[in-house]
C-alpha cells in the first residue's frame, strides 16, 4: 500500500467514523425527544406541543402548538435533528419554554409526578451507557 493508498483509507475511515457518530447523535436526540414528549402531561395538549429542537444555541420562542398525542411536536423536531452535521454544529437542544415548564418538571402535575427531564436523562443513561461512555 503506498503513502497515498493509505492516506485516501485513513481520509475514507475518518468520514464513515464521523457519519456513525453523528448517527449516535441523532438516536439519542431522537429518543431523548420522544421520551420528554411522551412524559409529558396533557390537559389541552399545549405544554406537549411547546418541546422545541434547535442546534447550537436555545430558541428563545415557544412554539405557542398544541398537539395532545405529541406526534406533530416529535415529527417537527426530528427534521432538526436530522440535520445536525458535527463539522457545523456544536450540539442539539430540546427545550421548553412555557412559564410553568420548570413546575411541571418538578412535579406539579398528577400526571407527571416525577417529570419528564430528569426521568428521560435517566432512562438515557441507562439505554446508552456503553455509547456514552
Amino acid at each position: 500500500m503506498t503513502a497515498k493508498q493509505f492516506t485516501l483509507q485513513l481520509n475514507k475511515e475518518i468520514a464513515d467514523t464521523e457519519e456513525k457518530i453523528e448517527d449516535a447523535i441523532a438516536l439519542i436526540a431522537l429518543d431523548s425527544l420522544r421520551g420528554v414528549v411522551r412524559k409529558s402531561p396533557v390537559d389541552t395538549g399545549r405544554f406537549r406541543g411547546n418541546w422545541i429542537v434547535s442546534k447550537n444555541a436555545p430558541n428563545a420562542k415557544s412554539s405557542e402548538v398544541t398537539d395532545k398525542n405529541g406526534g406533530q411536536t416529535i415529527t417537527k423536531g426530528s427534521g432538526v435533528i436530522d440535520t445536525f452535521k458535527m463539522d457545523t454544529d456544536s450540539r442539539i437542544i430540546i427545550q421548553n419554554n412555557l412559564p410553568y415548564a420548570n413546575r411541571l418538571e418538578n412535579g406539579w402535575s398528577k400526571q407527571a409526578p416525577n417529570g419528564m427531564v430528569a426521568l428521560t436523562v435517566a432512562e438515557m443513561q441507562r439505554k446508552y451507557r456503553n455509547v456514552l461512555i
